[in-house]
């Protein structure tokens, strides 16, 4: 697989999008030929759910509810509910980690174009609770945090899995 963060431009929305890209290729990365047993296994007692399918999937949930319901507005169809908010890191034990995969890097690609065609700019159609918005810069922002945050717990559980370490 391979991974830049050298963006082919300097301006903001060039660097933005290139280390989102770079932040969900090296979560990829780190799935990188692993069983699903293995993308199964809770390591952690004290985080039953942290898996490394559970984790792929919590990242594909996280860009859908930034992009889709706070940017967009569109209606909240994410797996979670009030009774189970974390319910998209247990239900990925149920796919193949092919499967979730294949879709995290669909959905980031077209989560691409979406960002191709806004101004850094606009504001989220989702308000916050204070009444002001967010816009896509700042989305783009969390994200690249959300993500690379997320890769650390990644880099952990597959050292623990297997003992494969990475950059």
């Amino acid at each position: 697989m391979t991974r830049t963060d050298t963006p082919p431009a300097w301006d903001e929305r060039t660097q933005l999008t290139t280390f989102l890209d770079y932040v969900r290729a090296t979560a990829r990365a780190k799935c990188e030929e692993l069983s699903d047993e293995d993308a199964r296994k809770a390591l952690l007692p004290g985080s039953p759910l942290m898996t490394l399918s559970g984790l792929i999937n919590h990242l594909r949930w996280v860009e859908y509810y930034w992009f889709q319901v706070v940017f967009l507005g569109e209606e909240d169809n994410g797996p979670w509910t009030d009774e189970d908010p974390d319910r998209e890191m247990r239900i990925a034990v149920d796919f193949p980690l092919s499967q979730l995969l294949d879709e995290y890097a669909e959905q980031s690609a077209r989560y691409n174009e979406l960002v191709a065609a806004h101004d850094l700019d606009t504001k989220a159609r989702t308000k916050r609770r204070d009444g002001s918005a967010v816009d896509l810069r700042w989305i783009l922002l969390h994200l690249v945090e959300e993500t690379a945050r997320h890769n650390g717990h990644l880099d952990i559980l597959r050292e623990m899995t297997d003992g494969r370490t990475g950059d």
